[in-house]
């Protein structure tokens, strides 16, 4: 079939070039969008004037027949038939509607063709993954609810250091995500930007109405600069960047129940749904899922690398290197959107050992430094305070005792100070409850960060991201 843009050649393209060069295998799920930019571009043209009102109604006519088709799988996009998907639906409407359809790529190129199917993809598919991120924050909201007075092991270095609550923990991942929506709410209003009309590079001589197909479809502008329009990939490139910062935060999570699932650990259990035996050993119970968000977080982070690397040294305006954009940013979202999917059911089944967690949190002297609080409060310099802690947690190890258990004469040996009200200051859940300071651990405190995490997911409620 002779290609479309084919009347400046005198050979056939050789096979493997189109092998190569053909990208509709890739870009097919574009398809919807393409038309709706088509549908909107034709409409535009026959209110100018520039085809007539018949053509316009015919290309309308045509492109909901293909839309259909498409939608019912009727439609096979071939290598061998289409070299993407923008040919190809100019291709089929003209084979329905004839010369009509032939009219339809007046004033646009491909370049900004593809430049506005993209964005317009992405926009839906931003809007998708927000709304999935603000699920998943809901599972979050709940668990914490269920745990604000389950004591377990703060950590540094994965060493126990001070005691906090499950409900505090899972906070603090509300607080990730929730930063991840709003990087996400930006990225959409930066592209928020409509570029047909751009044409190959330098707008066109036809009298078009570029406003009129941007609320068409919906951008609240237009580009501004017609080299620009065509050549951005900005927001492709942050949104891989968002994309991997959230994988970041999906990844450190999933570490943290890997570890909880373990028997060192034994803070949580996966259900069984949401795991997986091994093929040898019938005692296992893998948290698979875990694991795979693990590794799939170098694969988003390699889409990133790709755009970044594809795009630096690219003079304006549009470079076939360009049609790379789109394998990159379709693994991102796919990635991402199959991970949301999947954590969010798995973490809202786990179930919670408390016991096990308040177990760990009474070992490894978490509350030495309410220890040395304690002395500072009854007006011990701190340095001198928390070397006699020090002292204490040594002797404590010495002798097989923990803070809670050591006798008091002890304690006065070390420093004369101590009576009786240290073992209330030391006792672990005083500990969580005396932490009131904005964002610790108390529960009432963690009570707030919870509502105020549920406002932000009520304030979301019902709002449409695109």
């Amino acid at each position: 079939m002779a290609k479309m843009w084919a009347g400046r050649f005198k050979k056939e393209t050789d096979r493997l070039v189109n092998e190569f060069n053909a990208s509709v295998s890739v870009d097919s799920r574009l398809y919807r969008e393409d038309i709706e930019g088509s549908m909107a571009h034709a409409a535009m043209l026959a209110r100018q004037g520039i085809i007539s009102e018949e053509d316009g109604e015919a290309i309308q006519a045509g492109l909901k027949s293909i839309l259909k088709d498409m939608e019912e799988g009727k439609i096979t996009l071939s290598p061998e038939l289409y070299e993407d998907i923008h040919m190809a639906n100019e291709q089929l409407l003209t084979e329905r509607i004839g010369d009509a359809g032939k009219r339809l790529h007046t004033a646009r190129s491909r370049n900004d063709q593809v430049a506005l199917d993209m964005r317009l993809y992405v926009r839906k598919e931003i809007g998708e993954i927000i709304s999935l991120v603000l699920q998943f924050m809901e599972v979050l909201c709940d668990q914490a609810a269920d745990h604000l007075e389950t004591v377990m092991p703060g950590y540094t270095h994965l060493q126990r250091a001070q005691p906090i609550t499950f409900a505090h923990h899972l906070m603090a991942y509300a607080n990730m995500f929730k930063r991840d929506v709003r990087r996400l709410e930006d990225c959409l209003e930066g592209m928020d930007e409509m570029p047909l009309g751009c044409g190959a590079l330098a707008g066109t001589t036809y009298p078009i109405d570029r406003e009129f197909v941007a609320k068409e479809l919906g951008f609240s502008a237009v580009t501004d600069n017609s080299l620009d329009g065509v050549s951005d990939r900005d927001y492709c490139m942050e949104l891989c960047s968002c994309l991997s910062i959230l994988m970041v935060h999906l990844s450190r999570l999933s570490e943290e129940v890997v570890l909880w699932c373990s028997w060192e650990f034994k803070f949580a259990e996966l259900d069984d749904a949401f795991s997986t035996g091994s093929s040898i050993m019938p005692q296992k119970k893998n948290p698979d899922v875990c694991e795979l968000i693990r590794g799939k977080t170098g694969r988003v982070f390699g889409d990133l690398q790709t755009l970044l690397v594809m795009m630096k040294g690219l003079p304006l305006a549009y470079n076939k290197d360009m049609q790379e954009d789109k394998e990159a940013v379709f693994d991102a979202i796919d990635t991402v959107k199959i991970c949301l999917k999947v954590f969010a059911p798995m973490f809202a089944t786990m179930t919670v050992i408390p016991e096990n967690m308040r177990a760990a949190a009474k070992k490894g002297f978490l509350n030495a430094t309410d220890c040395a609080d304690y002395l500072t409060k009854k007006g011990v310099p701190f340095r001198d305070a928390y070397k006699a802690s020090g002292t204490l947690v040594a002797i404590c190890i010495e002798k097989g005792e923990t803070l809670d258990t050591l006798p008091l004469e002890v304690y006065r040996q070390v420093c004369p100070v101590f009576e009786e009200d240290v073992y209330r200051a030391v006792d672990l859940n005083a500990c969580v409850r005396e932490r009131k300071s904005l964002g610790g651990p108390a529960p009432e405190e963690v009570a707030r960060q919870l509502e105020k995490i549920r406002g932000f997911l009520k304030e979301k409620e019902g709002k449409v991201f695109s």
